[in-house]
């Protein structure tokens, strides 16, 4: 998106003056409150483009990265199988005796 003015454009326009005209410092103070208003938006702009480079770089590492379990769609069905067929494996029949 190209603006048509910038902030200098705007502070440094001048206007004719004519018998019946504006009132020239009217026109300043409203120049100068479209001045903020462009510095503003500028920032904040600046801001989001900021955020938006930042939030698609962690995107990228996180694309990189491995899967910390090898499986990205496991479930938790699936991890609680996994842990209850380690159990069995490792504690056998001990687990399920009773005293």
């Amino acid at each position: 998106m190209e603006t048509k003015l910038n902030m200098k454009e705007i502070l440094e326009k001048e206007f004719k003056t004519a018998m019946r005209g504006y009132n020239q410092e009217e026109v300043d103070l409203f120049l100068d409150d479209i001045i903020q208003d462009y510095q503003a938006f500028e920032k904040k702009i600046d801001e989001l483009k900021k955020e938006n480079t930042r939030i698609q770089e962690e995107l990228s590492a996180a694309e990189k990265r491995p899967a910390s379990s090898g499986n990205p769609s496991a479930t938790n069905f699936d991890l609680l199988k996994r842990i209850s067929n380690l159990e069995r494996h490792v504690f056998g029949s001990k687990l399920y005796e009773q005293e």
